[in-house]
This record gives structure tokens, sequence and C-alpha cells, in this order.
């Protein structure tokens, strides 16, 4: 067997590090080089071109996910990783081929389907959960830490140091799964050669989103995925460029709201979502959660204050815990062999909000004219001003962020359907103990299971 020892969580856990705590290095560099590209309708740009990476990603995942099935886990983690990274050296390189990359790179940036995956082949059904959790965490922990180093070292040394530094994880994550990563598929399970089939019913990207309407339950669960993970997502990639050129802040401090959001969010996910679901329940927590997205968007749209953006966060880190109120439902409710069907659906549709989300944010600043034109003149005089609100006529200057508005709406039509979510109407079948692969063959009347589900069946998709 290649590698180091047996394959492990911790495998699953230092690949994940390492790939986004290179990608949080270029938070700050990479605000700088999207201005400098596209000085004229920055936010459009920004947003075609993560709606045609999330897209391609979209489209792609089902049948990574498939072929890995047939050949193995670490040769596809080893290509996803490459094609994910090989954008960051050509940030200082060329610029317009760096954006161009990116977007294309959408076809192979699935990283994590093929890390749950990875998890889901050494892991057994009562500790996948937990297992997940670890890769998420980590995840998390590393966008925490690295956008501060990043900011710091683009601010004493320069943007160069931070992009070279940036490839070295990069290269470093690529040789740690060639040298250390063993494969995780059992032997058994993978065929004599590389020409064996695959399942196109699992490759098929829109296959699970014609499943939606089958059930209910699954189509209200589904709808209010959609409705919440959109502007989620819309916000995602937008939001660090909107506080560092539309309300004026730093890269430094960009780096310290990212870092203190993501420990609120941590605290919130752990302390106050244990609470919750003990004392007001499942749905309830859901709803509480919703109603955070909300409140914060709400915030975000009309805030043009620092001050309300750091309050607004706190906020945004309470959001978090829709999501995993959501796991938890399904995880109680629902046997395995019934979740992998709702897992399709889930993971279908927050693929495709992961391409529609950023193209609409960028559509919606364009509309509304929020530009950075005169930003390049802010930054050279050193002053900490918001071009976009000069103007006290202009829009800009009642609602900052229009997407944000937008994305609140959204979320109040999400919380509306999520009222109509039955909370106890998840019937479990006595003595089914497959497993979650073989659930994704169910039948369509399995999803009431994942009726409930908004995560969980997400995170267990990736390794059908």
């Amino acid at each position: 067997r290649q590698g180091i020892g047996e394959p492990s969580v911790y495998h699953a856990v230092v690949v994940i590090f390492l790939e986004f705590f290179a990608w949080g290095l270029l938070t700050t560099p990479m605000l700088t080089v999207l201005h400098q590209t596209f000085p004229q309708h920055t936010f459009l740009m920004n947003g075609l071109i993560h709606g045609v990476k999330g897209l391609l990603s979209f489209l792609s995942a089902p049948l990574i996910g498939a072929l890995s099935d047939v050949w193995g886990r670490k040769s596809f983690l080893l290509l996803t990783v490459f094609f994910t990274c090989a954008p960051i050296p050509l940030m200082k390189i060329s610029p317009w081929w760096y954006f161009a990359v990116i977007s294309m790179s959408g076809v192979f940036a699935v990283t994590f389907s093929v890390i749950f995956a990875y998890v889901a082949d050494i892991t057994q059904e009562h500790e996948r959960s937990t297992a997940y959790g670890l890769v998420s965490a980590t995840f998390a922990a590393s966008l925490v830490t690295s956008p501060a180093i990043g900011a710091y070292l683009s601010q004493a040394y320069g943007d160069t140091l931070v992009v070279v530094l940036a490839s070295g994880v990069a290269l470093l994550d690529i040789g740690f799964i060639l040298l250390a990563v063993p494969e995780s598929l059992p032997e058994e399970m993978r065929p004599v050669s590389w020409g064996a089939p695959i399942s196109w019913e699992q490759a098929d990207p829109f296959a699970s989103l014609r499943k939606v309407g089958q059930d209910s339950t699954v189509l209200l669960i589904c709808i209010t995925v959609f409705l919440s993970y959109l502007p989620e997502a819309g916000q995602y990639s937008s939001f660090f460029l909107y506080l560092r050129q539309v309300i004026g802040f730093s890269s430094e401090t960009v780096a310290v709201f990212i870092g203190v959001v993501g420990i609120l969010s941590i605290l919130a996910q752990t302390v106050v979502l244990g609470i919750l679901m003990r004392s007001i329940g499942n749905k309830n927590t859901i709803l509480l959660g919703l109603g955070f997205q909300i409140l914060q968007l709400a915030w975000y749209g009309f805030g043009s204050q620092p001050w309300m953006m750091w309050a607004a966060g706190a906020v945004a880190a309470m959001s978090s815990i829709t999501f995993p109120a959501i796991s938890a439902m399904v995880s109680r409710n629902t046997d395995p062999d019934q979740q992998g069907v709702v897992q399709g659906m889930i993971t279908g549709i927050r693929g495709l909000c992961n391409g529609l989300g950023p193209a609409l944010y960028g559509f919606v600043f364009y509309l509304f004219h929020v530009e950075l034109n005169e930003m390049a003149e802010v930054e050279t005089l050193g002053k900490a001003s918001k071009p976009n609100m000069a103007n006290p006529t202009d829009e800009s200057s009642i609602i900052p962020g229009p997407p944000f508005l937008f994305g609140a709406c959204s979320v109040l039509l999400s919380l509306l359907v999520a009222l109509f979510i039955p909370e106890h109407n998840l019937a479990l079948r006595p003595g089914s103990h497959k497993k979650h692969s073989t659930g994704a063959q169910a039948h369509p009347h399995s999803p009431p299971a994942g009726g409930s589900d908004g995560k969980e069946p997400l995170l267990e998709d990736s390794s059908v």
C-alpha cells in the first residue's frame, strides 16, 4: 500500500487544511489584483468568474465522484488539488490567465467531494458525522488563520512573497498526497483495469434535481436550501471585496474580520447549537438560524459604517447554525439506507447555488452601479473613504449593498417555506442497516427521510 500508515481521517484533514490555507493566504493580494485587472465593473467580473467556476463544479462533481468510486480516491485527490491550486502562481505571472484558469478550474475544483468519499470509505456509519465535522472544522480553521497571515506578510514584504508562499503550500499539499496519503477504496471494490464502466446515472448532475418533486417534504427542504444558500454563495464570493473597497476596511481589518467571525461561527456551531437543540428543538433552531441570516443580510445591505459590519458579522456567525441543525434532524429521523436519495438532491441544489449566487450578486452590483472606479486614486492618497457614498443623491448612499437586500428577501421566502416542513414526519424503517452508498439507489419514496436534511446528506452524497 502506498502512503504512510493506514488511511485515516487525519490524511483527509491535512489535505483540506493545506489547500484552503494556501487560498486563504491570497485573500488580500487577490482583492488588489481583481480591481487592477478589472477596474471597470469589478463586482460583475468577480461574480462571473466565481459563477462559471461554480457551475462547472456542479456539472463535474457527480462524474468525478463516480469515477473515483471505480478507480480509487487518491488519484482524484491529486487531480482535484492540483487543478484547484494551479491558478495560484499565475496571480503574479499573468492576472488575466489567473482569472481565466480560476474559472476553468471549476471542472476539477471538487476536492470536498472526493475527501468526503475518502472519509466514508474508512469510517463506520456511527463515526461518519463526527469525521465530517472534523473535516469541516479544519476547513474553517484554515480560513480563520490564513487571511490574517497573508495580510501581514503582504503589508510587510509585498504580495509576491505571499503568492510564492501560497504556491509552496499548494506544492506541499500535492507532495503529501503523492507520498503520504494511502488509497482508501478497498482493492476488491476496484476493477482490474481503468477501462471499467462507471454508473452514468450517478454521473448525471441533473438526475437528483429531477427527483425533487417526487415528495412534498423533500420539495420543501430543497426549496428552503436553494433560497437560503443562493445568497450565502453569492455573499461569500464578493463580501471581502465589498468590505475592502466600499466600506473602506484595510487589508488587515478584513483579515481580522474573517478570523473573528470564523471563531464565533465555530462557537455557534458547537456550544450554542447544542443548547438550542435541547431547548427549542430541531425545526425551531433551523427557523432561528434563517432569522439570523435575514437580519445579517439586511444589516449588510443598509449598513455603511464599519461598526455595523462588525455587528452584522456576529449575527452572521449565529446564522451558521442552520445547516448543522438540518443535519441533526436527518440523523435523528432517518436510517442510513434512505439518506442517499436526498443527499444527491441537496448536493445538486447547493452546487447550482455555488454557480448562480456569485453571478447574481455581481449582476445586482452592476445594476445598481456599485463600482470601484475611484478606488485606485483613493488608495494612492492613503485615504479611508467610500467613493460610492460621496454623492448624497447616489442610491448607493441609501443602500450601499443592494445584493444583500435581495439575499435577505430570498432567505425570508426560505423561512416561510421552512415553516411548512413537518418536524416529525420522517418515518424510520426498522431493521434497515444498509450503508449510505446503497441508499443512492433507494426507492424514490425514501426522500421523506431527507426531508429534514440539509448538510449531512450533502456530505454523505459525495461518497456515493
